[in-house]
């Protein structure tokens, strides 16, 4: 079950529920989210799949950003840098934060460490915040 910050409005995604994140912590520029992996999100190597990992990190910055703002806006990825240190399994856990920017952008880093406590992947990101449609 996919669980949202209470700070913010229902943010609800039905890719980020299917792959069953777990949003743990969203407040004051921070996040902290984290999926189980299952065998259909693992890659042919029995880690975990790319996408799966970049999503992590993806939905970690977007909620870092959005908590920065107190959710009154929406943000939408602008770009996404990520390196894959080490095949991730298990539990894994991303923690993001928002590190600069202004009105119309954030900038964010995430990183993903798995159950062993192990960094598998750090992320910058950017995100353009805009008003709700």
């Amino acid at each position: 079950m996919t669980h949202r910050p209470k700070s913010g409005p229902d943010r609800h995604v039905p890719f980020i529920d299917h792959l069953g994140i777990a949003i743990e912590h969203a407040q004051g520029g921070t996040s902290r989210v984290a999926i189980d992996l299952r065998p259909e999100l693992l890659n042919n190597h029995a880690g975990g799949h790319g996408c799966v990992v970049m999503t992590l990190l993806d939905c970690a910055m977007a909620h870092a950003a959005l908590s920065r703002i107190d959710y009154a806006r929406e943000v939408v990825t602008v770009d996404l840098h990520v390196a894959f240190m080490r095949p991730p399994g298990g539990r894994l856990v991303a923690t993001g934060r928002a590190t600069g920017g202004g009105r119309s952008v954030c900038f964010c880093e995430a990183r993903i460490t798995d159950e062993r406590g192990e960094l598998a992947a750090p992320a910058m990101g950017t995100f353009r915040y805009r008003d709700p449609a």
